[in-house]
């Protein structure tokens, strides 16, 4: 790789730590109005220590007249992560006195929207560092919608090429495509964060907590002010509110812009938030009717409880209304499958994404017609889109390894001495990005504070491959991708 390539990409990267510095005024302005100077200190350090670092790089790495290519852009996006959740780390270190590993993990899982913790004690947490990691979230979920709409279609892994807004608006001819898309999009994620807010504030939580779970949600992150979760708030409409703010985050934020521009359409036509919908409604119901059956809760609590923890499992956020594993063995095999799922490609959501078993299911179906008429031209559509070979490929490819990066993390926490449980649905729950895992350690009601440090260290490597969907990563990994 070409030198000056390396300094424009140390420039962007700059950019980048000088954004981060920027809102760790946040976290200050916040101590200030709950009147606890003595506490800003450390964020201002971390703030100075990176907006240094990040000048240092933009003004080592200005140069002119050069240009990313493609394959470039994937060395971009896995350093500015690592970067920013490296740097991210400092004030968990410098106000909580966290070792190197725990504040890496922590910000990982912030910046990721992995919602993983290793923290105890949040009821009491200064709100300096509570704001923070609820900061990390919503701008690990803009950045994370910006790569899946820029970045992930050059490796045919993101599958936004399925998902193009139809629109009669011809102003592109006017303004660059991706400016107009970029600019809804923001705009959209703005706007959805702020009426989040005002919906939980009239819902009964405070400004507080009210801005952090709305950052929290919409970035389908699951960090929270109480260890209890949401489970510390018994008003139904507050859980309610957050159920429509993950599902929303769970929706391709390209179809929002699409909406902005006047397709009201966009959402309502899109195969894909069809299949989300659906499948969120039936494990509702069944899942509802189940719980109701077994338990003296009246039909809808046990609806609204179900609801809410399966759109939190599915969406990858993490969020918990009380202790799931605790409902049986069938309803945590059912919250273990659903963390595969996913939502929508092009939203804040981890996991394997809804379009890629949709797509499977027509293939599926499409070779099963093929056994009974084997000279039969069968037309593969999806999201009126033709199903062609590289689109095939990807899904196959990217399916292969996410199931392989779970399999050899699993098999690697066993050998730091974790149980099977623990390692297998840790592995799960980092790499989708879902947050808790499942059993006594790592559950809803437990946190990821007692693991090894090695085994810490193996899952936030696993939150940063799962959330730039691996093969982002991989591709750095051949002696090709150096070459001129």
């Amino acid at each position: 790789m070409a030198w000056p390539t390396l300094r424009i990409i140390t420039f962007i990267n700059g950019i980048f730590l000088l954004t981060l510095s920027i809102s760790m005024v946040i976290p200050m302005l916040t101590l200030t109005i709950f009147s606890r100077p003595d506490e800003i200190n450390p964020f201002l350090w971390s703030s100075v220590i990176t907006f240094m670092s990040g000048l240092g790089m933009v003004l080592y790495g200005r140069a002119r007249d050069v240009h990313l290519r493609p394959r470039d852009m994937y060395l971009l996006t896995v350093s500015s992560w690592v970067l920013v959740g490296l740097f991210a780390s400092l004030p968990f270190m410098l106000s909580q006195h966290m070792d190197v590993t725990d504040a890496v993990f922590e910000s990982m899982s912030g910046i990721t929207a992995t919602g993983a913790t290793v923290l105890q004690g949040l009821d009491d947490m200064s709100p300096g560092i509570l704001i923070w990691r609820s900061v990390l979230h919503w701008l690990g979920g803009i950045g994370f919608i910006a790569m899946a709409v820029a970045i992930l279609p050059m490796l045919r892994i993101g599958g936004m090429r399925l998902f193009q807004t139809e629109s009669s608006d011809r102003s592109e001819k006017i303004m660059p495509r991706s400016h107009m898309v970029a600019k809804y999009m923001v705009a959209a994620y703005v706007g959805v964060s702020t009426l989040g807010f005002l919906a939980l504030w009239l819902a009964g939580m405070s400004v507080f907590d009210a801005i952090n779970h709305s950052m929290s949600a919409i970035s389908t992150g699951g960090f929270s002010t109480s260890d209890q979760s949401l489970a510390k708030w018994t008003t139904p409409a507050v859980h309610w509110v957050v159920i429509v703010l993950m599902i929303l985050g769970s929706l391709p934020f390209m179809l929002f812009a699409g909406v902005l521009r006047g397709n009201f359409k966009a959402l309502l036509r899109d195969q894909q938030v069809r299949g989300l919908i659906t499948i969120l409604l039936c494990t509702w119901a069944i899942l509802g009717t189940w719980y109701w059956l077994t338990t003296d809760m009246p039909w809808y609590d046990a609806l609204r409880h179900v609801a809410f923890n399966t759109t939190s499992i599915m969406t990858t956020t993490g969020f918990a209304l009380g202790d799931y594993t605790l409902w049986g063995g069938f309803a945590s095999m059912l919250f273990f499958y659903l963390g595969f799922i996913g939502g929508c490609s092009g939203s804040t959501a981890g996991g394997l994404k809804i379009f890629r078993f949709q797509v499977a299911y027509t293939l599926l179906k499409a070779n099963l017609m093929l056994l009974i008429h084997p000279r039969a031209v069968i037309k593969q559509q999806y999201n009126r889109h033709n199903l062609d070979e590289d689109i095939v490929r990807s899904i196959l490819t990217f399916s292969f390894f996410f199931s392989i990066t779970i399999a050899v993390l699993a098999l690697g926490l066993t050998l730091c001495g974790l149980d099977w449980i623990t390692a297998l649905t840790g592995a799960a729950s980092t790499v989708s990005g879902v947050g808790p895992g499942m059993g006594p350690v790592i559950g809803p009601a437990g946190n990821f504070a007692s693991l090894p440090d090695a085994a810490k260290w193996m899952l936030t490597v696993g939150m940063l491959l799962g959330r730039l969907e691996i093969l982002t990563v991989l591709v750095l990994m051949l002696p090709a991708f150096w070459r001129h």
